[in-house]
């Protein structure tokens, strides 16, 4: 007989209903949104009436209704909290009067609390029928401590600029540079890599614009104390935090290097506790995103039946250069396995990794392993501890593939012409900027082998209570030796060439170290329960140096020795072949500074810090050697105002203010001084003695870039803490710019004098916005938002002494003698692209150009008057959104980014897409776009285009496992994949290209290939 069922009953307005299951016990289930949820009704256990389920007879003889009413802080009912019975699926919501009822299994019930912007509560039942529940306002972030360089400081008490991304907020998958973990997360932060995934390609930093012309542009990087720390020594999963001080009040404790900004990059420490083991792993491939439109051997040949090319350019052959310079089997592995654990006076981590990065070109790789040890202890009555951490970096880099220029050649090489003859040897093809890539990978060796140590040790003792002296002591070294030859095969050292057949090989050996002490005096103390003061004052001083040999020989007449017998080759005693050379280098510098910082805070209302720091430097003149570096900054909590302090809307409200006052001396040595260089031999007596001569005019006036800078900011809880954040407006001007202008002659001895003249104003608006929009029992959303505006100008480069009119920067390769694509000039903004504006074209597909009048020309009728600012290649905006979700134990990440309001120079097209650069081939754009044009190529706003663009930048779904072993404390798997979607107007391959410094916005000839990554990752817990 058919099992006769009760009718499914919807409460009204809940969104909820219920449905058979096992055992005949109906759940709810929720069909809307927590939000929706206009009132509650009691929670139903509905069975049919044949159910004799011993588990519901259990229920039914000790289930216990629960009733209450949830409010916050201030009494007010809150409607849509989230109650879930401890351990169950069993849950309800408060009603539009906070009220709430529910049955529970037992006494032994533990309900749960929790609400978006509100502290989760856990209240045992117990005896209870009637819970009432204050739920307070989520605050716990705002007692959290923020690195400040030389100290820390309470979230609620920051009257600077200063951004905080924990571990937690990193961006997830495999990174190439540790830098990449907070990129698009600190507004106002560019990091860019140019050559995307490259394994061995630089990171581009630069925070709040452009500060320098010929100095230091990217930010401090200060790793657990050590300023100017290495990033080589830094694994993702050693990193526990990055601190950045972005405006001048909060960098001016670094004084002569805060010009840029200070990056504090805190790693893992161990813990009192239970021993603990975590290993991380990720295997990862890259693909390429997008390949550039070239012709094929096919099309290649049509424009020879098409008469634009002789029948002698088709070497009939079909090749794909570009899909042979790929390492398409390329996987990436990395490994991370660290100890931490201590016990009551002592703690450690230790941690080891091997990190294997493959690039998408071939003989492009590098390969390290290390390990970074911290270990604490404290004695004499828990009043002197020890701090030290050790961290080394072993890694060896192919530096051979992966070059730009390669890939240049993949676009114009002849798609006609084979790779190999056929006796194997490799094909050359002579047109013009001509190589053959695989003969050089097969001919060459380039290899970097490279070592980094850093070791650091701290020793805090607290004198009376609030009083703590500490010292601190570091040494940093970092070394390479690079080696590279070319054998008797490779096409340049062909018989007829220099080399005469021979090989050729050299060496290059760098090392830089660096020594630090620094030593503080800290007090900090609470008066009458409503007074702080924190107080710390110190003294620093840093040695650098650096130190170079480089040798190289030809003439080897076998490859058998490579270049490890240098003088095996025969140029050593055959002048007919190009001299061997050799030379060593040596150059150093010292920073030394006294500083001091106060922090004050009334009753956690109102707020005051200042610092002065006066530090000198080796590297300045004579008469300014010595710089003084003050910042104030001062903050006030509104909400702890009467006006505000019972406010709904806003939850918690902080404004800054703040002005401070950096340097910049971050130039090369010796530059204040005479210093000498050789000139040529003289003979006397039968010997050649060689002379020396002034390399550089002196300059005793030579001092300090400063950079003075106001900063207004706003930190917020706004609506029941649902949504939190900052903005910050600021305005920078740097002052005694640093530049090298043509110098009088005589008295000068040089042509050139590097001195201080200019200007620079930034101005920029950054705003951070976090919100859970969705939380309760199974599901979360959090959503993070990051954006900036910024605007720079160039209100000066002359004075009396001094004149320049512009400096131009951005040189376009041959041919063509097309000159800089960009200039900078008094009242105009870095980055500006000059050149002519394009009018259209002749008939016969010759160029046309305005010129200043208005009227119309052809190249030969244009001139230097004609040229004007044709566009900008600094983004005037960029933003980010992180999306989070979290179901059970899954958890997925949107990441998207995007820089916005600048223009692109696509050299690509200028010299690619024009058949003038036949017998080279060319791209798809120069018989299809670029058809009419039948001209040399040109520099102008013809090949400008808008950059704009949002990238779908990380997706990352992970699986946290739900453990019951003694063995494993947890088990996450992941998967993620990044650059996976770019949304722009852009024609190019990629439009995030170099924006920082003076060259932005210039799609380089040459490229490295932009990628899609894919990584399964794995961190387990022991």
């Amino acid at each position: 007989m058919k099992e006769k069922l009760p009718a499914v009953r919807r409460l009204s307005g809940t969104g909820m209903s219920f449905r058979k299951v096992k055992g005949g016990i109906l759940m709810m289930l929720f069909s809307g949104a927590l939000g929706s949820v206009t009132h509650a009704e009691e929670t139903f256990f509905v069975t049919d009436e044949s159910s004799t389920s011993a588990s519901m007879s259990f229920f039914q003889t000790t289930a216990k209704q629960v009733t209450g009413t949830v409010t916050d802080e201030s009494g007010e009912p809150l409607p849509g909290v989230s109650i879930l019975e401890k351990g169950t699926t069993n849950g309800t919501v408060t009603d539009l009067d906070g009220n709430y009822k529910i049955s529970v299994a037992s006494d032994e019930a533990v309900l749960v609390f929790s609400f978006i912007g509100m502290a989760s509560q856990e209240v045992p039942v117990g005896s209870q029928s009637t819970l009432n529940v204050e739920l307070t306002s989520n605050t716990e972030s705002l007692e959290e401590f923020v690195v400040i360089g030389y100290g820390s400081q309470k979230k609620r008490e920051i009257t600077s600029a200063v951004a905080n991304v924990e571990e937690d907020d990193f961006v997830q998958g495999g990174m190439r540079s540790p830098m990449e973990l907070i990129q698009g997360k600190v507004a106002g932060l560019n990091i860019n890599r140019p050559q995307g995934n490259n394994p061995n390609g630089s990171t581009d930093i630069q925070l709040r614009g452009l500060t320098s012309l010929v100095g230091t542009t990217s930010p401090l990087i200060v790793i657990d104390g050590i300023p100017g720390g290495s990033l080589d020594l830094l694994q993702q999963d050693d990193i526990a935090s990055f601190d950045v001080l972005k405006d001048g009040s909060a960098a001016a404790i670094y004084g002569t290097r805060g010009n840029a900004g200070v990056i504090l990059i805190t790693t893992k420490k161990g813990k009192a506790g239970q021993s603990r083991f975590d290993y991380s792993t990720y295997f990862q491939r890259e693909y390429v995103d997008r390949k550039p439109d070239f012709l094929t051997a096919d099309q290649f040949r049509e424009l020879i039946d098409q008469g634009l090319m002789d029948e002698v350019n088709d070497l009939g052959s079909s090749t794909d250069l570009y899909e042979r310079l790929l390492n398409k089997q390329n996987l990436s592995q990395y490994h991370n396995f660290a100890a931490s654990g201590g016990g009551e006076n002592s703690s450690y981590r230790a941690s080891f990794y091997f990190n294997d990065a493959e690039g998408i070109a071939r003989e492009n790789s590098r390969r390290q392993f290390g390990g970074r040890i911290n270990f604490n202890q404290t004695g004499l009555n828990d009043r002197l501890t020890l701090a030290a951490n050790i961290a080394t970096n072993f890694n060896k880099a192919n530096m051979l593939g992966g070059s730009s220029g390669d890939f240049e050649q993949a676009i114009q090489r002849n798609p006609t012409a084979p790779i190999f003859n056929e006796d194997g040897s490799f094909v050359e093809t002579e047109a013009y900027n001509n190589y053959n890539p695989l003969s050089r990978y097969a001919n060459r060796i380039s290899e970097r082998n490279q070592q980094t140590f850093s070791g650091d040790a701290r020793l805090s003792l607290d004198i009376i209570e609030g009083l703590t002296a500490s010292a601190f002591g570091a040494y940093v070294r970092n070394t390479y030796n690079d080696r590279y030859y070319q054998s008797m095969n490779d096409f340049a050292n062909r018989p007829t060439s220099q080399y005469q057949g021979m090989g050729y090989a050299s060496k290059f050996n760098h090392l830089n170290w660096s020594n630090t002490f620094e030593s503080t005096l800290n007090y900090k103390k609470i008066f009458d329960s409503v007074h702080s003061l924190d107080v710390v004052g110190g003294y620093s001083y840093q040695y650098f140096s650096t130190e170079t040999f480089n040798v190289n020989n030809n003439g080897f007449t076998t490859d058998g020795f490579l270049d490890w017998n240098l003088g095996a080759g025969s140029a050593i005693n055959n002048t007919q072949l190009p001299r061997p050379g050799m030379g060593s280098f040596k150059e150093d510098n010292t920073l030394i500074a006294l500083f001091a910082r106060a922090s004050y805070a009334f009753d956690e209302k109102y707020f005051l810090q200042a610092t002065i720091r006066r530090e000198g430097s080796s590297r300045f003149g004579e008469n300014h050697k010595w710089g003084n570096f003050p910042a104030v900054s001062v903050g006030w909590e509104l909400t702890k105002e009467s006006f505000l302090a019972n406010s709904t809307a806003v939850n918690n409200l902080k404004v800054r203010l703040g002005y401070g006052v950096t340097g910049n001396q971050g130039i090369g040595n010796y530059n204040s001084i005479v210093t000498l260089s050789t000139g040529g031999v003289y003979p006397q007596e039968g010997i050649f003695y060689q002379t020396y001569g002034a390399s550089r005019n002196p300059n005793p006036d030579l001092r300090w870039e400063k950079k003075r800078e106001w900063n207004l900011g706003f930190d917020f809880l706004l609506f029941n803490n649902k949504l939190g954040g900052s903005l910050d407006l600021y305005n920078r001007e740097t002052v005694d710019l640093l530049y090298n202008y043509t110098a009088q002659q005589p008295p000068f001895v040089r042509s050139s004098l590097l001195t201080n003249v200019g200007s620079i104003n930034n101005r920029g608006i950054e705003i951070y916005l976090t919100s859970t929009l969705i939380q309760n029992s199974d599901f979360s959303w959090r959503a993070d938002l990051t954006a900036n505006t910024q605007r720079n100008k160039v209100n000066s480069l002359s004075n009396d002494v001094f004149t320049i009119s512009w400096i131009e920067e951005g040189g376009l390769p041959s041919p063509g003698n097309l000159g800089n694509a960009i200039r900078v000039e008094e009242g105009g903004a870095i980055g500006n692209f000059y050149g002519k504006r394009f009018a259209g074209f002749t008939e016969d597909g010759k160029w046309q150009f305005y010129k200043a009048d208005g009227s119309v020309g052809g190249t030969a009728d244009m001139t230097t008057e004609d040229l004007t600012i044709i566009g900008n290649g600094v983004p005037k905006y960029m933003a980010s959104l992180n999306n989070t979700f979290t179901y059970k134990n899954f958890d997925l990440t949107l990441f998207f980014r995007g820089k916005f309001g600048f223009d692109i120079l696509n050299t690509k097209d200028l010299y690619f897409g024009n058949k003038r650069w036949l017998p080279n081939n060319l791209l798809e754009s120069a018989i299809t776009t670029h058809d009419e044009l039948d001209d040399d190529p040109q520099y102008s706003d013809y090949y400008l285009e808008k950059g704009s663009f949002v990238k779908l930048d990380n997706v990352t779904l992970g699986y946290n496992f739900t453990l019951n072993s003694p063995y494993l404390r947890n088990l996450r798997v992941y998967a993620s994949g990044r650059n996976l979607l770019t949304i722009t107007g852009y024609s190019g391959i990629d439009p995030e290209l170099q924006d920082v410094g003076l060259n932005t916005g210039i799609d380089n000839r040459g490229f490295y290939p932009r990628t899609k990554s894919f990584a399964l990752g794995l961190k387990v817990g022991f």
